[in-house]
C-alpha cells in the first residue's frame, strides 16, 4: 500500500469511528432514558391502580418493565460492542497504517477502563438494573398476588409475567459487564 492509499484508508477509519462513536453517544442518551420512562410508568400505574384500588392494574407493569428493560439491555450491550470494536478493530487496525504503538491510538478507549472503581459501578449498575425493570415488576406481582382481587385468568397470566421478568433479570445479570464472557474482576 502506497502513502496515498494509507492516508486514504486512515481517514476512512476516522470516519467510521466518528461514526460508531456517534451511534454510541445516542445510544447512550437513548438507553439513560428509559430508566426515567421506566419510573414514570411505574408512578403513573401505582398511582391509578391505588387510585381504583384495583391491584389487577399493576399486572400492566411487568410486561412494560420487561419491554423496556429489554430495549435499554439491548442498548446498553450495542454500547459496549462499538467500544470493543474501537478497541480490538479499530485501533489496530489505525495503529497500524500510521506506525505508531496501539497504545497511542484511541487511548481512552483503554484508560477510562483502568479506573479502579470501574467494576464496582457495574455491580451496582446491574443492582440498579435489575430492581427498575425486575424487581418493581415482582413487587407489582406480590401486591397482586396478596390482594385478595385474584382471578384463575389473572392469575395464569400473573404466573407467565413472573417467568418472564425472572427472565429478563437472568439476562441482565448474564450480560452485565463485569460479571458477563471476557470480562475480568480486580
Amino acid at each position: 500500500m502506497d502513502g496515498r492509499d494509507e492516508a486514504g484508508l486512515g481517514k476512512l477509519l476516522l470516519a467510521e469511528y466518528q461514526s460508531v462513536k456517534d451511534e454510541q453517544k445516542a445510544r447512550i442518551g437513548f438507553r439513560d432514558n428509559l430508566l426515567y420512562v421506566t419510573l414514570g410508568v411505574v408512578a403513573a400505574v401505582v398511582a391509578a391502580a391505588a387510585q381504583a384500588k384495583q391491584t389487577s392494574m399493576l399486572l400492566a407493569l411487568p410486561p412494560v418493565c420487561v419491554v423496556l428493560g429489554w430495549t435499554y439491555l439491548v442498548n446498553d450491550v450495542k454500547i459496549s460492542t462499538v467500544g470493543r470494536y474501537v478497541r480490538e478493530e479499530l485501533t489496530p487496525r489505525l495503529a497500524g497504517i500510521s506506525g505508531v504503538d496501539e497504545a497511542e491510538v484511541f487511548r481512552w478507549e483503554h484508560f477510562h477502563r483502568t479506573d479502579p472503581r470501574r467494576w464496582s459501578r457495574k455491580a451496582v449498575q446491574c443492582v440498579i438494573d435489575l430492581l427498575a425493570f425486575c424487581v418493581v415488576p415482582l413487587a407489582a406481582l406480590t401486591v397482586y398476588w396478596a390482594g385478595g382481587q385474584v382471578s384463575a385468568g389473572l392469575l395464569v397470566l400473573s404466573v407467565a409475567e413472573a417467568v418472564v421478568v425472572a427472565a429478563l433479570g437472568w439476562f441482565v445479570v448474564a450480560y452485565a459487564v463485569p460479571f458477563g464472557p471476557g470480562t475480568t474482576a480486580p
